[in-house]
């Protein structure tokens, strides 16, 4: 039997009250108010012990429960969130397999409760899904093709900006860099370039944004003359379409990592900004699992290119049959004596390979790298300046 639909606390206290007066024995009791004579027992015996108290409704729920995470384990869970603040169940529970055996860790889902009953899950902002946009850039292998970006500037508390320049394996996440920059330009890109190819070796390919100094929407196909070194070392460069970020997600994802690690809040100077930077270099490659990799870190993915870095650029040879020119100061090359095709002056200095296609269309090359095309008999005035063309005339 069970209490009466309108018992509450009071009835319980009349029970017990009418029970001490021992006017009535405990079967007429338990009749009256429609419980079992063992419940009956128990109130009486919660009452003796706890007092009012004991009457309140107590928890069902078992005293012991044999798939309970250990304590232990509750509070290595509990040491890892204070340690990585910004990371969810999924990561934390990867690292819990270093101290613990499988049959002791529990379910990703179980790790998020016991984060969440402590008071450490953070509501996250709804982020709008993007459509994606082709090509997107998928290497499948290591080396293939690394992505560099500066990461937004942002002030640092001596009132300097900070331009942190990232390098970044596209298949592995593996971050060779983190590099704070007083300015983002072509000698520092290129230095710290230089840094890490000599370190890790070099890609078939670097991917970039069109801003500068990586790329130039204005220029031919859009190469700068950090794309003419990088053809020099034989890497070909590439390029996410204009105002398109998320085909280099992987790394505008890694970037908003930075920014919560690194730049809120800021340094007091460059120096100590550029430690936080290699702080999170070594967690991001090391610590922190990814879940596109099976849980694993970058570094055991990562595996170093053969390919290394030469010291000396040697001189390109153009086949017999490609006509040699020399790009002047004002970016062009000089044709048949009396005329001008405009190249970009991101190659002065430099020679490039022309070869005739028929009907007077010729191909430009840099090195291997075709560059575009001109039409020579479009070349009517020899004041006029022809400028090279990606497509055919």
């Amino acid at each position: 039997m069970a209490w009466k639909n309108n018992t509450t606390m009071d009835q319980k206290v009349e029970f017990i009250c009418e029970w001490m007066s021992e006017r009535y024995t405990l079967t007429e009791l338990c009749e009256f108010y429609e419980i079992s004579r063992p419940t009956g027992y128990q109130l009486i015996r919660r009452y003796e012990q706890h007092g009012i108290k004991g009457l309140t409704e107590q928890s069902r729920a078992p005293f012991h429960h044999p798939n309970s995470t250990q304590p232990e384990v509750v509070d290595k869970i509990l040491n890892l969130k204070e340690a990585h603040t910004r990371w969810g169940a999924k990561k934390l529970r990867a690292l819990l397999y270093n101290d613990f055996s499988d049959e002791e860790i529990p379910s990703v889902l179980t790790v998020h409760n016991i984060l969440k009953k402590n008071g450490l899950v953070y509501p996250q902002k709804r982020r709008r899904r993007v459509k994606p946009v082709y090509p997107i850039f998928d290497p499948q292998e290591c080396n293939q093709v690394w992505s560099a970006d500066y990461k937004g500037k942002f002030r640092m508390r001596n009132s300097q900006y900070c331009h942190p320049l990232t390098i970044a394996d596209s298949r592995s996440r593996f971050l060779f860099t983190a590099r704070a920059h007083l300015h983002e330009d072509y000698e520092s890109v290129k230095g710290e370039f230089t840094r890490v190819f000599r370190k890790y070796g070099m890609p078939l390919q670097v991917h970039t944004d069109n801003g500068a100094p990586f790329g130039a929407v204005t220029a031919i196909q859009r190469f700068t003359q950090l794309s003419y070194w990088f053809i020099e070392l034989g890497i070909l460069p590439v390029f996410s379409d204009p105002a398109h970020p998320e085909q280099n997600g992987r790394h505008e994802r890694m970037h908003r990592d930075l920014k919560a690690a690194c730049a809120q809040p800021t340094s007091y100077s460059m120096e100590t900004q550029q430690r936080r930077l290699s702080a999170f270099v070594k967690e991001y490659n090391y610590v922190r699992p990814h879940e596109a990799l099976g849980m694993e870190t970058p570094a055991k993915v990562h595996t170093w290119s053969e390919r290394a870095f030469p010291e000396v650029v040697k001189e390109w040879l153009y086949p017999s049959d490609v006509k040699v020119l020399y790009v002047t100061q004002n970016g062009a090359i000089r044709w048949k004596s009396f005329y001008w095709v405009y190249m970009t002056r991101g190659l002065i200095g430099k020679r490039v390979g022309a070869e005739e296609v028929g009907n007077g269309i010729w191909k430009i090359f840099y090195r291997d790298v075709l560059l575009g095309y001109f039409n020579e008999k479009a070349i009517m005035d020899k004041e006029s300046l022809t400028r090279l063309s990606t497509n055919l005339v």
